[in-house]
């Protein structure tokens, strides 16, 4: 590669505090999109009761936070998933069986998640009723 060539995304070429402030905006625009999907919308509007009940069911910052990172981390795998279903339909509506599979494994993914904070929570609550 010649290095007078044009690089393919302005992007690379920020650097420092330049960069950080525009990766940010990108990421709130992602946010903000997310927003729009009833999915994402749904586990939102659940964390907003889940995260502050962490603080009255955990005991310890260690139980706090892994009820809190369970929760969140439905949601980062809510937007992966929506980032390869996007990416997948911008290719076409067509069916085709590695579309098909992309979607599946990450609707598998999003499951997992799910599974795994219902799983801790469910520990969580025991516990503490355990104690009483």
């Amino acid at each position: 590669m010649n290095d007078n060539t044009e690089p393919s995304n302005p992007q690379k070429q920020r650097k420092g505090i330049n960069r950080i402030v525009h990766a940010l905006g990108y990421s709130l625009q992602g946010l903000h999109s997310a927003f729009y999907e009833p999915a994402f919308r749904q586990e939102l509007w659940l964390s907003l009761l889940l995260i502050p009940a962490s603080f009255w069911i955990g005991k310890t910052w260690v139980e706090i936070s892994l009820l809190v990172a369970s929760v969140l981390l439905v949601m980062i795998v809510e937007l992966l998933n929506t980032g390869l279903e996007t990416a997948i339909d911008r290719i076409g509506p067509a069916w085709h069986d590695l579309s098909k599979r992309c979607k599946d494994l990450g609707s598998a993914a999003v499951l997992l998640s799910l599974i795994l904070c219902v799983g801790v929570w469910s520990a969580a609550i025991f516990h503490l009723w355990q104690g009483y």
